[in-house]
């Protein structure tokens, strides 16, 4: 009988012991999406549960709210401040103790996926384009990432505006989410085309990308 006794409370305190590592890594790892933007205000889905607004100054499942206006969103998500646009979605801590991390990403209203990255520990805004073959960045967006671009070798590329000359790099380190790449080929174009970092498959090519509706998923390959 007491051997069963002991033999239980051996079994509920594996159980404890288990459910508590879980809710570590869930908490962990905080999914947010900017669905709604107005002055002081923001409607957030956090790790895909139901529309929730926000005030300035509250706090909702490790998410505060640190300021909105009708363009966009500043969060302290686990600690770490980020700043959204309507339709972006950021990730803190997701799959990082993976060692082939992921991360999410949602459209926009306009269907495009557009988040934030760090091009050598700078934040950008980059944009999915499976179209480009390298990852793109315009001039000023190189030079605030010390990028020295002009030591690069020149190419001709085609852009929307015509064939222009651009740099090719090689980018140090690039970010997404909990995702790192190292070495990734760049292309950096003279003036403010493009607007934002256009994520191409240099650095595509490297990861696995599941789209589905609304979502895309990327998963570092190598």
């Amino acid at each position: 009988m007491m051997l069963k006794v002991k033999l239980r409370r051996c079994l509920l305190m594996t159980l404890s012991i288990s459910a508590s590592l879980l809710s570590h890594t869930v908490s962990a790892d905080t999914r947010v999406n900017i669905v709604g933007l107005f002055s002081n205000k923001a409607v957030l889905m956090i790790n895909g549960g139901r529309p929730q607004t926000l005030s300035v100054g509250q706090t909702v499942d490790g998410v505060k709210l640190i300021a909105a206006d009708s363009s966009s969103a500043t969060l302290s998500i686990e600690g770490k401040t980020k700043q959204l646009g309507m339709g972006q979605a950021a990730s803190v801590g997701e799959t990082s103790s993976s060692s082939n991390p992921s991360v999410t990403l949602y459209a926009s209203a306009g269907g495009h996926f557009v988040s934030e990255c760090k091009v050598n520990g700078v934040p950008l805004k980059f944009l999915i384009d499976t179209g480009a073959t390298t990852v793109a960045l315009n001039s000023g967006d190189a030079k605030f990432a010390k990028i020295d671009y002009k030591k690069g070798e020149p190419v001709q590329v085609s852009t929307a505006n015509g064939v222009v000359t651009a740099y090719r790099v090689t980018i140090a380190n690039l970010k997404i989410g909990g995702i790192t790449l190292s070495q990734v080929e760049g292309n950096v174009l003279e003036g403010g085309f493009p607007s934002v970092v256009l994520m191409g498959m240099s650095a595509l090519s490297r990861m696995e990308v599941k789209h589905q509706g609304s979502t895309m998923t990327l998963t570092k390959k190598y």
